[in-house]
């Protein structure tokens, strides 16, 4: 269930007493002060708002209101006056009448302002205007007394866990932006925002209108030592509140033996002290209890309690932790993911098939985190990088070997030739100015599905438009059509009749995949469509885009534009976080396999790039990321790595064979010798098998294995005797004893790795 925007009002105003109609009389219009433990408001005589801590020290002038308006526009207040009102459970309170310009005839503001520890509610009323009010587009203006850093944004989230089962998982809260002084620090917390339309002067506000032609917005203002998800429960006076995090960034380590703290902030939100247990866990990939415990304190209202727990490093793999505040029938819980992943050097340079999509536009904590990631992930391509584009720049990725190409959309396809020209012109000289190697004409231009409609108008309007102008150019950029969602042979076949073929180096697609391993690969003649069809399958997808390819010629190269396993939580069509890491291995290794020149994998983080970390669990393109919405690793990160690791000068030799049909492997040579990836197909291609009929699936924890049927296979070894050494998907290593020059491998649907087996290990 959503924290949703009416919950936090209504909370808000339950806990408060701001929403309810002021009682007795107003005073006279001076200078009003209210004050509560560790802040104070000034309503003054110009209108504004005073914000003091509880040492009297100046934090914050609020000085203005917006409004807008459909008809009338934005209109500020200009001044107002003061007064002293008692809200009806007989606290005080600082009103504002506000002045407004002659642009707003008959618009009237007021704000409502009241303080409890630690925190300010505000409240602006606006009535008086027609029915063409815009309260979406409300905003306060709010000016920051001697700052030591910028003000930042982040957006607020509680984890919930679902009634009927499954995992826990984060829903959306509002967004807080965040002042910093030296000695303290204030949160403006609000239950809707876009951190877009804020800038220096005004955060946006959006109002919820109560009435035809009246609108009210609140925020909270909270000061002290608080992490934002702390800040929010206090905001919201939720009864406790929880946030953990590591300072490590993506609370990634890079060698075994290392102590991880873990540290968590306990909020206290109620308006009573209470005493809080604190209980929590670390486990590994098989669920092993690494560490955990209990702790208990009394935590006054209003306070953070502030504790550590010590996790041990492994040498490579992730460390699930799980932290839960209880105290009488209230609880909180944050969860977070610590993870280790030794250096490694890369040797494949321009030649590697590792990519990102969809730009790492997220740069948190800092620009040099993120380019240390990928490199540290084997990252060697981003999908779209260009001047002005989210992410790290062209000229660092430069700097750092990081190969870059552009997608850029909008074609304004059965537009005027001017139009068409300029969008082209616009959009070839962004390419060319970003030096991109390819330049991939579009995204997903073949909707709906399989219906082959407008392959031709495409042509016309965008590819045509980009070829030409590159060629005029001289330029040997290379050149994509526009990845396709699913292997949509129906419109690459009037894409090629139309002479799309010809015009491109590279055939992009996105090889979409529901509910099914990745090995997955059902005759094309057999695809359902739907939004829960068999199409939207990895394997069988890649080899129709071959068999395509080599019908219609022209030695194109082979791009996954888009490749990627979503986890969105309690949901049978996605992959459990398990699964998610084992598809991400094969997904790989099956690329490499079938001769795929590029993978560029979406995303690199939980998240969407028009609502930056903000939980939205429900929605499948928000749960693409290699990270979680807090940017630690999931299992499906180490997976990547593995991949990238095995697979840096890899070259493919063959799919093994073995006496069991369901056995499955992929043989690879590399500088240390042979690499074989082997799995079993004995539990089927179709995971969540046993699910509803409705969207709805109790995800399992990521350390649950499910593959229930293993199989023991005899392989040769590569020596008569020794050690073969074994990769899990997400890089944790194991040894196995080779004697008279075999092995026994026991095998299920996760995909391992060998190192140590014959060049020939299915040899009969």
């Amino acid at each position: 269930m959503s924290v949703h925007r009416r919950t936090f009002l209504q909370g808000t105003a339950v806990a408060t007493g701001a929403a309810l109609l002021p009682v007795g009389p107003a005073h006279a219009a001076e200078p009003v002060t209210i004050t509560a433990d560790g802040i104070s408001l000034t309503g003054r005589s110009d209108g504004s708002v005073l914000v003091q801590d509880g040492a009297g020290t100046d934090r914050v002038l609020l000085s203005h209101f917006m409004i807008k308006d459909s008809v009338l526009g934005q209109q500020r207040t200009f001044g107002g006056a003061p007064a002293r009102i008692t809200l009806p459970d007989g606290r005080p309170a600082v009103q504002i009448t506000y002045t407004m310009g002659s642009g707003a005839p008959g618009v009237t503001v007021r704000g409502v302002f009241d303080v409890s520890p630690h925190k300010a509610h505000l409240r602006w009323e606006v009535g008086g205007s027609s029915t063409t009010l815009t309260p979406t587009g409300f905003m306060f203006a709010r000016t920051v007394t001697a700052p030591s850093a910028a003000e930042s944004f982040e957006a607020l989230t509680v984890w919930e866990r679902d009634a009927r089962g499954g995992i826990p998982y984060e829903v959306n809260a509002g967004g807080a932006y965040i002042e910093t002084w030296a000695d303290s620090k204030g949160f403006f917390c609000l239950p809707s925002t876009n951190p877009a339309y804020t800038n220096a002067t005004w955060i946006h506000s959006p109002g919820t209108a109560t009435g035809t032609t009246a609108a009210v917005t609140e925020a909270e203002l909270v000061l002290g030592e608080l992490r934002p998800r702390g800040a929010g429960a206090l905001a919201s006076a939720r009864a406790l509140g929880v946030e953990v995090w590591t300072d490590q960034p993506f609370n990634l380590y890079k060698t075994a033996g290392q102590t991880m703290t873990l540290k968590a902030q306990v909020v206290n939100g109620g308006s009573a002290a209470k005493a809080v247990t604190v209980n929590w866990w670390a486990r590994d990939y098989a669920g092993t209890r690494l560490a955990g415990g209990t702790v208990s304190k009394t935590v006054a209202a209003g306070t953070a309690w502030d504790t550590s727990f010590a996790v041990v490093s492994p040498a490579q793999g992730i460390v699930f932790t799980e932290v839960e505040a209880v105290s009488g029938a209230d609880k909180a819980l944050a969860r977070t993911n610590l993870s280790v992943l030794p250096d490694f050097t890369y040797r494949a340079g321009a030649e590697s098939m590792f990519g990102i999509a969809n730009y790492p536009w997220l740069l948190k904590p800092g620009k040099d985190a993120v380019l240390g990631l990928l490199k540290t992930l084997g990252v060697k391509w981003i999908r779209i990088a260009y001047a002005g584009a989210p992410g790290i720049d062209i000229a660092t990725l430069d700097a750092h070997a990081i190969e870059h190409n552009v997608e850029l959309s909008g074609i304004p396809v059965g537009g005027s030739a001017e139009a068409i020209a300029a969008w082209a012109a616009t959009n070839v000289a962004k390419a060319l100015a970003a030096d991109a190697v390819y330049f991939e004409v579009s995204n997903e231009v073949n909707q709906p599905w399989m219906s082959g409609r407008g392959a031709d108008v495409y042509i016309r309007d965008g590819l045509r438009q980009v070829t030409d102008r590159l060629t005029a150019a001289g330029s040997p950029m290379k050149v994509m059509n526009a990845g396709l969602g699913g292997m949509d042979y129906v419109w690459t076949e009037n894409f090629h009749a139309a002479g799309g073929w010809d015009l491109i180096d590279a055939f992009a697609f996105h090889p979409g995949r529901g509910n099914f391993t990745a090995d997955y690969a059902p005759p094309p003649e057999e695809w359902t469509q739907g939004a829960s069809g068999s199409y939207w399958n990895f394997l069988g997808a890649l080899r129709k885009a071959k068999q395509v390819m080599a019908e219609y010629g022209g030695d194109k190269e082979l791009w996954l534009t888009e490749a990627y396993a979503s986890t969105r939580p309690n949901a049978w069509w996605t992959d459990t976080y398990r699964n998610a890491a084992e598809n991400t291995l094969l997904t790989l290794a099956l690329a490499k396999a079938e001769g795929v020149r590029g993978v560029n994998w979406y995303q690199l983080h939980d998240s969407t790039i028009h609502h930056p970390q903000e939980a939205d669990p429900a929605n499948i393109e928000y749960h693409f990321g290699l990270m979680n919405r807090d940017t630690s690793a999931k299992p499906s990160l180490l997976a990547y790595a593995t991949a990238a690791r095995v697979l840096d000068r890899a070259t493919f030799v063959r799919n093994l064979t073995f006496a069991d049909p369901d056995v499955k492997g992929l043989l690879f040579t590399t500088p240390e010798g042979p690499v074989s990836i082997l799995w079993s197909r004995k539990q089927g291609y179709v995971l969540n098998a046993d699910h509803g009929t409705d969207s709805w699936y109790p995800s399992p924890e990521p350390w649950t294995d499910r593959w229930t049927v293993k199989t023991d296979v005899i392989a040769h070894s590569g020596a008569v005797s020794g050690t073969v050494r074994v990769l899990n998907c997400i890089g944790e290593e194991s040894t196995l004893a080779a004697a008279g020059g075999k092995v026994t491998l026991t095998l299920d649907g996760a995909p391992r790795v060998y190192y140590g087996l014959a060049a020939n290990p299915d040899w009969k």
